[in-house]
């Protein structure tokens, strides 16, 4: 996982609260990321799964001086 991640929290009039990852996880790795957070906030009602979600994880890799991406393959 990305050292760093950021999750976005909105509160509603109605006290809804929307919980979405914005950056540093996608798939599976949204979902660990918020299940600690989640268990202290209350019961999830209802979950969006955004088009992220489904996107392969990427791996950062450094070679020779340069920054590349890679994604992963399961």
């Amino acid at each position: 996982m990305a050292e760093y991640q950021k999750i976005e929290y909105r509160i509603g009039k109605d006290g809804k609260m929307t919980e979405t990852v914005l950056e540093g996880a996608s798939g599976e790795q949204c979902l660990d990321l918020t299940r600690d957070i989640e268990g202290c906030l209350g019961e999830v009602k209802e979950r969006e799964l955004l088009p992220e979600y489904h996107q392969e994880p990427e791996t950062l890799v450094e070679t020779q001086g340069q920054t590349q991406f890679i994604q992963q393959s399961n």
